[in-house]
């Protein structure tokens, strides 16, 4: 099996091209600038170059079929949204080569966060007061009506304007005042469609799973103990843990109503009373894709296999307890919270000794690994230069 691993400068690029290495597969790496990451790895055996699909989607489109043939490659597995979405739409174009993404229609239907709301809703998940906004002016009558504070979510997490993606971010505002300024400095929310939530407090869970012809192979769920920023962002520690069974079962529900076919990111925010209220889907690898494979489900061979036809068995359990961190990540959070973070002193000093604690030697780690360190002097460089 020959596999075309795109965007092999993110980190699940990385991981997924040592997944399928160590599986046996020949990995070719690519991303719309080298090196990269993945294309490090000693399990990649080429790294090619396309056309940024971010900032030229068009000329991104067009390239990587002939890529793809030209490479031999047998599936073609990209590891964003925006190379999902591209990929997904033009399918067409890759006759002969294994897809391991669903169909276009159910993408759209899980990506416009209105068309899942409003689905949501109707199979009875539980998800936070909605309001759709298409007259921004209206906006902040609507909050108030909601009470605050509130959440301005954009309808899709990148949106394609004027042959470019523009890159779209939750904001939360406290009040009207804030509300008016979001959708002031916000081009996502003061030119597209947006959501008016009602915010749910919590904490942040999630389901991780991968589907075949609208049937489960495996489950998957971790939780946060590092984020960068400390205040919430991107994980930089991690540990693997029980799938909750309600999420699951929401999971299920939403999946399978679309027939989803690959992988997906159901993302929960679990109120005091215990409810999980949906919160989004991302039709996409997750940055902490290593940690599921240390622990013992690889997403990334399982869904190649699976579209090539070959038999895959449901995962049915994984190793609990597994933590990863990525080094470079845990540096930046500890850094921001020093400089930036509202804490005193002796908070700080904690900090700095749980970062330096031996004890984290026991767990994974995501991109500096002995016999394959090249990534990570890879990721230095790109790190020591601001990239």
């Amino acid at each position: 099996m020959r596999v075309l691993v795109l965007d092999g400068n993110q980190r699940s690029g990385l991981a997924a091209t040592r997944a399928l290495g160590r599986s046996g597969a020949e990995v070719i790496t690519a991303d719309s600038r080298r090196p990269t990451l993945a294309g490090a790895s000693r399990h990649a055996s080429a790294s090619l170059i396309y056309p940024c699909p971010y900032t030229r989607p068009a000329a991104f489109r067009d390239a990587l079929p002939a890529l793809a043939h030209g490479a031999g490659a047998d599936v073609v597995l990209p590891m964003t949204e925006v190379t999902t979405y591209l990929v997904a739409r033009h399918r067409d174009d890759y006759a002969g080569i294994h897809l391991p993404l669903p169909a276009f229609d159910a993408f759209e239907r899980l990506s416009d966060k209105g068309r899942l709301f409003q689905e949501a809703a109707a199979l009875g998940v539980p998800i936070p007061e909605t309001r759709m906004v298409t007259d921004p002016a209206r906006a902040p009558d609507l909050a108030d009506a909601l009470g605050y504070p509130v959440v301005l979510k954009p309808y899709r997490s990148r949106i394609l304007e004027g042959g470019q993606w523009l890159a779209a971010s939750v904001r939360i505002a406290r009040d009207r005042q804030a509300v008016e300024a979001a959708i002031r400095d916000e081009p996502a929310l003061s030119r597209h469609p947006f959501l008016l939530q009602a915010y749910v407090s919590g904490t942040g869970q999630g389901v991780f799973a991968l589907y075949g012809d609208g049937e489960p192979l495996a489950f998957f769920a971790h939780r946060r103990l590092r984020e960068r920023p400390p205040w919430g962002g991107v994980s930089v520690l991690s540990e693997s843990i029980p799938v909750n069974p309600d999420m699951e079962t929401i999971s299920r529900r939403l999946l399978g109503t679309v027939h989803w076919n690959g992988v997906a990111m159901v993302e929960f925010k679990v109120a005091r009373d215990g409810t999980p209220y949906l919160m989004e889907i991302n039709p996409r690898f997750w940055g902490s894709l290593q940690l599921a494979i240390d622990a013992g489900v690889d997403f990334p061979t399982m869904a190649c296999r699976q579209a090539m036809g070959a038999p895959v068995a449901p995962v049915t359990g994984y190793r609990e307890g597994v933590r990863l961190r990525w080094l470079l990540g845990d540096l930046d959070h500890l850094y921001l919270l020093c400089r930036y973070g509202d804490r005193p002193w002796r908070d700080k000093a904690a900090a700095c000794l749980r970062f330096l604690n031996p004890a984290l030697g026991s767990v994974h780690y995501e991109v500096n690994r002995w016999g394959d360190m090249r990534p990570f002097w890879q990721e230095l460089r790109n790190y020591l230069r601001g990239d």
